[in-house]
């Protein structure tokens, strides 16, 4: 897989909340000349960015985001705002506190929720594996799956831990068949991003990606 190939599953990422003007600027335009998947930005940058550089971007942004624990009606309306504002694709949080007490069908109501408010946008559900039980990503798997998610995601890249390799292999075992996989956090090396690709991801969260393959040769 040559760098380029690699790029395009590329969901160039600056997610943090000192974020500037400039900061997402960058951002942008470097998702433009390398041609990534999309830019994944706070929701606040999403119409700025939008009017900036019009429909030249895939504009991700996040819902929930990083805990997981607003109301679904909160979370509705952080996706209404965000599409409303420009949005292409949304990356919400589970509640991992429904996850604890085992309210497995309140979690699926809530992906439900928010792939309605989406509009027919890209919904993607990150789980934050590390703080999960094989059990609980088990379940995780049929919830995202039963609540029309287009997406599983791993990480939020803020949690004790970030994308692992035996975690994308348990989701494909459990995740419907409409269902895509998306690793993120902790992935900084060319490797990395090539083995999760090999493992089936069809996108990777990374703030890395473009600075790594950009210095290895964007064609190679």
């Amino acid at each position: 897989m040559n760098n380029s190939e690699i790029l395009a599953r590329i969901d160039h990422t600056q997610l943090k909340a000192v974020s500037t003007e400039a900061d997402i600027d960058a951002l942008c335009e470097e998702a433009i000349k390398y041609k990534t998947a999309s830019v994944c930005i706070p929701p606040s940058y999403v119409a700025y960015a939008r009017k900036k550089f019009g429909e030249a971007l895939n504009i991700c942004t996040v819902i929930g985001f990083p805990l997981g624990y607003s109301t679904t009606a909160a979370k509705v309306f952080e996706a209404q705002c965000a599409v409303a504002d420009g949005a292409d694709e949304l990356d919400m949080v589970v509640n991992l506190g429904d996850v604890k007490n085992g309210y497995f069908d309140k979690v699926t109501a809530e992906i439900a929720a928010l792939k309605k408010a989406a509009c027919g946008k890209v919904l993607k559900v990150i789980v934050e594996t590390c703080y999960l039980t094989e059990e609980e990503k088990t379940a995780l798997c049929r919830c995202v799956t039963d609540g029309g998610a287009d997406y599983i995601k791993t990480s939020t890249g803020f949690g004790t831990a970030g994308a692992r390799l035996e975690d994308i292999r348990l989701f494909k075992e459990h995740i419907g068949s409409g269902v895509k996989m998306k690793a993120a956090g902790g992935i900084k090396t060319k490797e990395e991003l090539e083995a999760f690709i090999s493992e089936g991801c069809d996108r990777i969260g990374t703030s890395s990606a473009v600075k790594i393959l950009a210095e290895d040769g964007a064609d190679r």
